[in-house]
């Protein structure tokens, strides 16, 4: 299973966030079979529209599933550790949906509006 994680600030609309998907699909030669995002963003109006374009499937991470995987993320940032506690969103979600043996295959990309990381599951 491919999982591409996303962290969104709010308001963030469709296009960005499809973009950054095509983009990390283009680095590692793989679609991803699930999107997820922190509970808290599931609802963006963008993201929902950007699932219903591409088709995939979205899975809400809760925040001790995010606090959970931050150890094995690769990159950090001091901005979403002030906000959210969390010094890596997009890697954090992918990570957690792909499960306990995933590993990066996309390290963070940072669009205007969102990031976006892919991680390969186990079964993939």
């Amino acid at each position: 299973m491919i999982v591409a994680g996303l962290g969104l600030r709010s308001g963030c609309g469709a296009e960005g966030i499809i973009d950054l998907i095509h983009s990390a699909q283009a680095r590692c030669g793989r679609r991803p079979d699930l999107v997820a995002v922190p509970a808290f963003r599931y609802r963006e109006a963008g993201l929902q529209a950007a699932m219903a374009r591409l088709g995939l499937g979205l899975r809400a991470i809760t925040p001790e599933e995010l606090l959970a995987v931050q150890p094995r993320c690769v990159t950090r940032s001091a901005r979403a550790l002030a906000a959210l506690g969390v010094a890596s969103v997009a890697e954090g979600c992918a990570l957690a949906a792909a499960g306990g043996s995933a590993r990066l295959i996309v390290p963070r990309l940072t669009g205007p509006h969102a990031t976006c990381a892919m991680a390969q599951g186990e079964d993939a």
